[in-house]
């Protein structure tokens, strides 16, 4: 029994891809539910393997068809890919579950299959992007996670959507090839596309002091092209749009899970692939370090500038990934535990924020414009409270998984140098000082009484939503809200399992 759960992340990847050929001949209502019970099976399993990755303490690969390298393929699961992978198909069920209602009146009839075809190639990108042990066949669901995630952005095709594809498709190429470039390097440095042996590889090279140039080059394009791909600033400027105007189901997943899970495989190939002390002393992480920081302020401040509450939660998305960057450019283990849980705070989070966003705005005549959600948290209760906990996790308040991620990282800014730890504590208290300005004035805009004389659109009334109208809704807020509390009130155990999953990477 043991040795049949080990096939789980094969199983995983398998069913969502196969899954995505079969719905291709569904019609919408059977696609529908075939997809909620494939990505239950996946998560099912997920559980399943997280729990018996922490009975057993230790890594293991999978050879596909017993094959060893270079001849077949391998996947590697330990205790961190079993959890990662475990919340990342919870996020993508409470996010579908979430959106579900807003898919028929989003999408025409004869393209819902395809969205979920989509949904399913997106999530078998993301399980590979995890549990693969193979750059070149990283690469692969990199595109594959890039074409899906395109999809999405364009389902409806009007004419924003298009644009906003458009731009995403031209930075997303440009990050794809930077880092096809670099793997090509490392390829003919190395020889190898296993990542324990080009590590090994890169050792023996870095130890000998030979292409040391190409070495660097080629990590430098590697780390660029997936700084580019997860929108890192400044390269964010097809955010905004891809995720403010697509259907409010694909900002939800594309700002948890997309960006995630490139930064889940830069996190890979700066442990199992370069090692964490090449990557330390090739001061690359300097760079991201800067970059980060910009990120945290800029973003924010794009953030206040907005009268659109979803393009404000996408601006919002900027400075978290900027956040998550900051951890891995101080260059230590306890700032990359930091990013790796604020990946799992911001994820929950900004699947509730969108998910919250869109019953708001459907409760306001499908507004988005700050002037017209006055008074919604009134109209949808339970939008308007998940908002507000989402909200107050951005800000940092205790009880939520904002308030644990910058505790993490001002621990981690403080066991830093000095000429980290002042930039990092400064730019942390400025930034929640920023996200406190335009999270908190929303929500007081949410419960801003409207006045008697204000005339309320016909839509916004039809638009009031009560539990038992949409169950399955509101439901899905709940399940991310406790989601939620569970990271800020029990970190510990959370922060304890991806210490010891960062020490298996190795």
């Amino acid at each position: 029994m043991m040795d049949f759960i080990r096939n789980f992340p094969f199983f995983s990847i398998l069913l969502s891809l196969g899954s995505g050929v079969l719905t291709s001949i569904m019609n919408k209502e059977i696609a529908r539910l075939w997809n909620t019970f494939i990505l239950v099976a996946i998560t099912v399993m997920s559980a399943v393997l997280f729990v018996y990755m922490l009975g057993v303490g230790e890594p293991y690969t999978f050879m596909m068809g017993h094959f060893p390298a270079p001849w077949g393929n391998e996947i590697r699961a330990g205790v961190l890919e079993a959890g990662m992978a475990l919340f990342f198909c919870l996020i993508m069920l409470f996010s579908l579950k979430g959106g579900q209602e807003h898919i028929d009146a989003e999408i025409e009839e004869t393209k819902v299959n395809l969205y979920y075809i989509m949904i399913n190639l997106l999530l078998s990108s993301l399980l590979a992007l995890i549990y693969t042990n193979d750059l070149f066949t990283a690469y692969v669901f990199v595109e594959i996670n890039t074409i899906s995630a395109c999809g999405l952005i364009m389902i409806t095709q009007s004419g924003r959507t298009i644009e906003a594809a458009t731009r995403y498709m031209i930075m997303a190429s440009l990050g794809s090839g930077l880092l096809l470039m670099g793997l090509c390097i490392l390829y003919d440095i190395t020889g190898h596309l296993l990542m324990s042996n080009i590590k090994d590889s890169i050792a023996y090279v870095y130890a000998q002091g030979t292409y040391s140039v190409p070495l660097i080059a080629s990590i430098g394009m590697v780390v660029v092209g997936l700084a580019i791909k997860s929108a890192l600033y400044p390269f964010h400027t097809w955010l905004p749009d891809a995720y403010g105007y697509s259907t409010a189901l694909s900002a939800a997943i594309l700002s948890s899970l997309v960006s995630k899970g490139y930064i889940f495989l830069l996190i890979k190939i700066f442990f199992r692939v370069v090692g964490f002390d090449i990557i330390v002393d090739s001061r690359i992480v300097n760079v991201l370090f800067v970059f980060g920081l910009c990120g945290m302020i800029m973003g924010s401040v794009n953030a206040i500038l907005e009268n659109d509450i979803r393009r404000m939660i996408a601006f919002s998305s900027v400075a978290q990934i900027g956040y998550i960057y900051m951890g891995l450019g101080l260059g230590t283990t306890f700032g990359m535990v930091a990013s790796i849980f604020h990946i799992l705070s911001h994820a929950s989070t900004k699947s509730l924020l969108f998910i919250a966003g869109v019953g708001l705005t459907d409760a306001s005549g499908g507004s988005k414009k700050f002037e017209d959600l006055t008074g919604s948290g009134y109209r949808n209760p339970a939008a308007g409270i998940a908002f507000t906990i989402g909200a107050c996790s951005m800000v940092g308040i205790p009880l939520f998984s904002g308030f644990i991620s910058k505790v993490l990282f001002a621990e981690a800014a403080v066991q830093n140098s000095l000429a980290k730890m002042l930039p990092t504590l400064i730019c942390l208290a400025i930034s929640t000082v920023l996200n406190a300005i335009y999270f908190m004035k929303t929500v007081i805009r949410l419960y801003t009484p409207v006045s008697r004389k204000t005339k309320k659109t016909q839509a916004g009334e039809a638009a009031m939503i009560s539990l038992k109208e949409h169950p399955l809704y509101n439901a899905a807020l709940l399940c991310m809200v406790i989601l939620n509390v569970i990271l800020g009130c029990c970190s510990q155990p959370i922060v304890d399992w991806i210490t010891d999953g960062l020490a298996m990477f190795g």
